[in-house]
């Protein structure tokens, strides 16, 4: 178990407490994804979400088609051309997810100790003894004893709207099942999860590849959040399909840990992907609850070393019907922030629940107040250690532009990159003060046509804790003469002071490169 990362005044003054919060510039340094849907997908409520913190807005297949996601996205843009926000695009793969159709639409009920049918007979309706399932493989992964666990999909998990099933005999293709808990499934969707059973069924599948073809090519998305990733191998073969995709080659890939599978190889998997999720709703499944505060823990540490952002999901599912949360997800929140989480993934508290506008407001307002306490000093010197000497020359120069930013108080660390490596190495030491990430595009050729990168880079800053990027003039390369850094780096400024993040009288460390040389500099802000 790793050291607690929070700080506390000596003596603990409880009466600062009581202090109402003073909000912060741009919102929290941990960042918000939301998932948009039916209670979000209009231009006005994605404009509130902008605005209450929302940095990455999630895209889920695995209900809704193209047209209904499409329409969603073109108000995603024009909400952030009103605002003047950033915003990303994560697209969430289906994979090998187990689904129950309710074609009939009418409520299912299942009374506890009563035995359901779970068959691959897509012809069946679904009723309170018989659930069709899209696996018809169901019957010989299982077996008496095993766990099955179905639910409405993005649910909570909720005893009395999800169920608890307990395989009872194999007949043929079908598996017979115990209700261990009353419930009433509604809606078209279902989604099943055996605890601990392997599905063989692909990662990306067909479906997923045909989506990123058309739909990802289309509008250029930024992440991939690739579901029950099991493997190492899983993640090349993402990122063998995006490579084969034109400008897609740029999108980062979040390998999604959901299962034992998953848990298994974790540090495989890590290697090769460009973050991951945390999925906690099946890993609650999957493992025994007094083991996922473990596992959250042990996982947050090892890509907080690794410098790789980490999103943790499943944190304030009552606010699918309330507005506000329960005092264990507050706490679950604060806690995921002080474990060095990069981000908070939202599910169906934005995507259909009452409150979507809120819950984003409350996650960022629990965030910044658990930053606030977050002990950077003792983290700064275990990532140190972590890392070891020699070190590498960039991972030399970011740890010293935040050791610097520490020492001189600094109220903001400028980067400049073109690929975004320099302000990840920034990020992964956790610096107190927000990062301006001054992205400068690069020119590239595929020897049929000449393009410029950046957008990209600049977007996939909004899934790492602490970065602001902004995308700079393409006619200023990231390595050029002093006048010209000069020229940017007042720019820079000029956003910061226009964010409210910058102040008369502030220290700026300021990290970059001239020539052939990494310059770490400190300025008074006064000199411009």
């Amino acid at each position: 178990m790793q050291a607690s990362h929070l700080l506390l005044e000596e003596p603990i003054r409880l009466a600062s407490i009581l202090e109402s919060s003073t909000p912060n510039a741009f919102s929290s340094m941990t960042k918000i994804i939301g998932t948009l849907g039916p209670s979000s997908r209009d231009v006005e409520t994605i404009e509130k979400l902008l605005n209450a913190g929302m940095s990455v807005a999630r895209f889920d297949f695995s209900w809704g088609d193209s047209d209904f996601h499409q329409e969603t996205l073109d108000n995603l843009k024009k909400a952030v051309r009103n605002t003047r926000k950033l915003c990303a695009v994560m697209f969430d793969t289906v994979g090998p997810e187990l689904q129950i159709i309710n074609k009939g639409e009418a409520p299912i009920n299942l009374v506890v100790d009563e035995f359901v049918v779970l068959t691959p007979d897509a012809t069946q309706q679904a009723s309170s003894t018989t659930l069709p399932v899209n696996y018809p493989e169901l019957a010989s992964v299982v077996k008496p004893k095993d766990t099955i666990f179905v639910g409405q999909y993005l649910f909570t998990g909720s005893e009395s709207t999800s169920v608890w099933l307990e395989v009872m005999e194999v007949q043929g293709p079908n598996v017979k099942c115990l209700v261990k808990n009353s419930a009433t499934l509604t809606g078209t969707l279902f989604t099943a999860h055996a605890a601990g059973v392997p599905v063989g069924l692909p990662t990306l599948s067909d479906f997923d590849k045909e989506v990123i073809s058309k739909w990802g090519v289309k509008n250029s998305i930024d992440f991939i959040s690739l579901s029950y990733t099991r493997h190492a191998e899983d993640v090349r073969q993402a990122r063998l399909h995006l490579s084969k995709l034109g400008d897609l080659y740029q999108t980062q890939i979040f390998a999604k840990i959901e299962n034992i599978e998953g848990l298994k190889h974790f540090d495989e998997i890590l290697k090769e992907a460009d973050g991951i999720i945390l999925s906690r709703g099946n890993l609650g499944i999957d493992l025994p609850p007094e083991k996922v505060f473990l596992f959250q823990k042990a996982a947050l540490h090892k890509c907080n070393m690794a410098g790789k952002p980490a999103i943790v999901t499943r944190v304030v599912d009552s606010m699918t019907d309330t507005p506000r949360p329960t005092r264990a997800e507050a706490t679950d929140v604060a806690n995921a922030v002080l474990d060095g989480a990069d981000g908070i993934l939202l599910g169906a508290e934005t995507l259909r629940g009452l409150y979507p506008v809120e819950t984003i407001t409350i996650v960022q307002k629990i965030c910044a107040e658990a930053e606030k306490v977050f002990n950077q000093a003792v983290f700064f010197k275990k990532t140190v250690k972590a890392v070891g000497e020699p070190m590498a020359h960039l991972e030399s120069i970011a740890s010293s532009a935040v050791r610097a930013g520490t020492k001189v108080r600094a109220s903001v660390i400028v980067v400049f990159t073109s690929s975004g490596r320099a302000a990840r190495l920034i990020a992964k030491y956790k610096p107190s003060m927000p990062v301006l990430v001054v992205v400068i595009p690069k020119l590239t050729t595929n020897h049929l046509r000449w393009s410029f990168t950046g957008a990209f880079q600049a977007r996939q800053c909004l899934a790492v804790r602490g970065l602001f990027p902004m995308l700079a003039d393409p006619r200023h390369p990231a390595e050029s003469s002093t006048s010209t850094n000069e020229s940017i780096l007042k720019v820079a400024l000029d956003h910061g002071k226009a964010a409210g993040i910058i102040k008369a009288h502030d220290r700026i460390v300021v990290c970059q490169k001239v020539g052939d040389s990494s310059v770490v500099k400190i300025i008074e802000l006064d000199a411009y």
